[in-house]
């Protein structure tokens, strides 16, 4: 093997159980098997019926878990899926080793038209935002809305923090930094993805500090973890190069679903400044920047992020529809309207 290659990575139906995933009081996850991919979905049950879906996808490095706080803020709103994406979280790699963002977006399409959801109130973050603004894109038809927290958008100056998760696109580097890190704990990784993505560390419990030490000694031993990293983090910079109409900018002008975009002032990974020049190329757009955020806004301030979302639903006339859905079921009038929209303002 050379020093460029990363080791061999058996196919999925003999990659060895290394231990089950953390499931939040209220989620369950389940299998779902599309053609040539497997995905994960952690979801939990809508507060009442007949509530519109939404689909959240996650970054680099991340999971189906990064929205579980969003998503229990939000189970009034909207019926919410999370998924882990090829080769994240609890799902194998794809059939065909191809972790470009085209390849995940196709695996989110493919989801959504399988499930028969769509359209989906569309939710990502980092190389999410990358996956689901590509989404929005080519199909139109499977989108509500977008809400992109910190897109991974092509930067011509990429900001010098950020430099290192780029590097794992080079062949040899996601070994050599294996090498080179053989001696770390799970606790050392783990603060150190915190302090690269989060504007605060200390805004994170001792509980979910455990959590994430817990799910980082689970996945530093799946044998195909640095392979979806370095993969992964390729397709990011392979798309940053692409021109024409497979450009992500040029997509994202494309995108005819209301977006709402949040950025953190103190993202380590995505520029600040990339923020105007989104709210620009979104054609149907409105921006909430969070000065103390960092990379992860909806895991720093989940509520303020759940709130910017209601307020999108409004916008588009999403939540008046569902109003007028339930005071139709129960026969009652615009009064009973119009108190149920104070209930809801207050918290109640």
């Amino acid at each position: 093997m050379s020093s460029t290659e990363l080791p061999f990575v058996p196919p999925a139906n003999v990659l060895p159980k290394v231990g089950t995933v953390r499931v939040a009081e209220g989620e369950r996850l389940r299998s779902v098997e599309l053609p040539g991919v497997t995905l994960t979905v952690r979801s939990r049950p809508p507060a009442r019926e007949e509530l519109p879906p939404a689909l959240y996808v996650h970054g680099l490095g991340g999971s189906s878990q990064n929205w579980s706080a969003l998503m229990v803020l939000l189970d009034g709103d909207v019926d919410g899926e999370a998924l882990d994406l090829p080769g994240f979280g609890d799902s194998p790699p794809p059939d065909d080793g191809n972790y470009s963002v085209t390849g995940h977006a196709r695996a989110v399409i493919r989801y959504i038209d399988a499930s028969g959801r769509g359209p989906v109130h569309l939710f990502g973050n980092s190389l999410g935002g990358a996956i689901t603004t590509r989404v929005a894109a080519v199909r139109p038809d499977l989108v509500r809305t977008l809400t992109l927290v910190s897109p991974a958008l092509p930067e011509i100056r990429v900001q010098r923090s950020a430099v290192p998760t780029g590097l794992l696109a080079v062949p040899g580097v996601a070994l050599l930094f294996t090498r080179l890190t053989r001696e770390w704990t799970a606790e050392q990784r783990v603060r150190g993805v915190m302090a690269l993505c989060y504007g605060d560390p200390g805004r994170v419990t001792p509980e979910g500090f455990r959590n994430a030490v817990q799910e980082m000694e689970r996945r530093l031993r799946l044998p195909y973890f640095w392979d979806a990293m370095a993969r992964s983090a390729r397709g990011i910079v392979n798309a940053y190069t692409l021109g024409g109409q497979q450009g992500l900018w040029r997509q994202a002008e494309r995108v005819l679903a209301p977006t709402l975009l949040v950025y953190g002032g103190r993202d380590q990974l995505v520029g600040f400044r990339m923020a105007q020049k989104a709210a620009r190329a979104f054609r149907d757009s409105r921006l909430m920047t969070l000065p103390d955020a960092g990379h992860v806004a909806m895991m720093e301030y989940p509520e303020t992020v759940a709130m910017a979302f209601r307020e999108l639903l409004e916008d588009a006339g999403e939540l008046g529809a569902q109003r007028a859905r339930r005071a139709g079921r129960a026969g009652v009038g615009g009064d009973a309207v119009d108190r149920e929209r104070t209930d809801e303002s207050m918290g109640g």
